[in-house]
């Protein structure tokens, strides 16, 4: 029998690297002669490069780069064995865990530190980025991306803006005859998962801007920006891209990336899918089995879990879900095209416990579930 494993990772206990061990080890003391391949996977959220970077058979590599506040830091990205593929987290550079409760301020934060690492993976001469975009601390739709690529930004008065939050109500021009010529020869792919435009009430200031450290009023001046700098770049690109789904994510970096590097925007579990080669992978399978921490409602709106099922569902092949916390109803799980789902827990017990224990409880569950499936084999 080939059993396929693909979890998440089950937040504050195991990575997903670690649930595959467990689940593993379950299926082994099952049948000890089954054929199990196991495939870390993610959301396109925060570790998704990492674990892209491993599925590559890639290195990380080091790069002195600014923060948000412009400070220099050391941040890291992924490179593939080959050379080919540069996995960037626009949160290891620009990220909002990089700032402290008292200095976040997105009129002075910059995605600068991001198009440095950007410019790093071009100086080794990739020929295609995945950058995942999630975690910001900005709401200054790239600019400061842009900036660190060889582009522009302008006043009326032609002075030259200091690219952050604070200079989108006063951009003019942007001149972009200085922008790295090496993006017309690599191909970027957006890892987003949020649908926001990139202004108006569901916009990127409104929505995540105050989780930024934006007031009202900050509010309404970074809407105010954002607004002037689709005027000025539609104008520049000739094309507007405020409206496209994902145009306000992190904090309207996603409007940035498809003006300034032409990059396209897709879900971040349909690239982690498809660089994991998951089709191919499920279409060889008795038996897939995934699992993350909870699973509830939000993980059958596009999370990885229902991407699997989705896929499962499309070659017949029974999928398995294990998890610390079970929150949707039978009704639920046959919806989903989920075969079979069950917590972990066995018996009362906290958090503290549930998390100390989670390998053990992990490969118990795993344990009981195949022989359940394979029962006549």
């Amino acid at each position: 029998m080939n059993i396929l494993v693909a979890p998440d990772k089950f937040r504050g206990s195991l990575e997903a690297a670690d649930v595959c061990k467990a689940v593993k080890e379950g299926i082994l003391l099952a049948f000890p002669n089954a054929n199990v391949t196991t495939v870390p996977l993610a959301d396109g959220g925060e570790g998704t490069s990492d674990i892209l970077t491993k599925q590559a058979g890639g290195k990380l590599i080091t790069v002195e780069v600014c923060d948000p506040l412009g400070r220099k830091i050391n941040a890291t990205y992924g490179l593939s064995q080959d050379g080919n593929t540069a996995f960037i987290e626009m949160a290891a550079a620009s990220g909002l865990r990089l700032l402290t409760l008292g200095e976040r301020d997105p009129l002075l934060t910059s995605t600068f530190g991001t198009g440095e690492l950007i410019k790093d993976a071009l100086d080794r001469n990739v020929r295609k980025i995945i950058l995942g975009i999630g975690g910001s601390a900005t709401t200054e739709g790239g600019i400061g991306m842009a900036a660190a690529l060889g582009i522009r930004f302008y006043d009326k008065n032609d002075r030259e803006l200091n690219p952050n939050g604070e200079a989108l109500t006063s951009l003019s021009r942007i001149d972009i005859s200085q922008s790295d010529r090496r993006l017309k020869t690599v191909s970027i792919l957006v890892a987003c998962d949020v649908t926001n435009p990139l202004f108006g009430d569901q916009g990127a200031a409104y929505i995540y801007g105050p989780q930024k450290g934006a007031g009202l009023e900050m509010v309404r001046i970074l809407d105010a920006g954002l607004r002037n700098l689709a005027q000025v770049a539609t104008v520049t690109f000739k094309r507007d891209v405020s409206s496209q789904p994902g145009a306000g994510a992190a904090g309207g970096l996603g409007a940035g990336c498809m003006w300034f590097l032409n990059a396209v925007l897709k879900d971040g579990v349909s690239i982690v899918m498809e660089q994991s080669n998951m089709s191919a992978l499920i279409q060889d399978s008795d038996l897939v089995i995934t699992g993350e921490g909870k699973v509830d409602e939000q993980t059958l709106n596009g999370k990885l879990v229902k991407g699997l099922a989705d896929f499962c569902k499309k070659y017949n092949v029974p999928l398995a879900v294990v998890c610390g916390t079970l929150q949707i109803t039978p009704e639920q799980t046959h919806e989903a095209g989920i075969t079979y789902v069950v917590s972990v827990l066995d018996r009362p017990m906290d958090l503290d416990t549930a998390q100390k224990e989670a390998f053990t409880l992990v490969t118990n569950a795993t344990f009981h579930l195949v022989r359940l499936f394979f029962s006549n084999k």
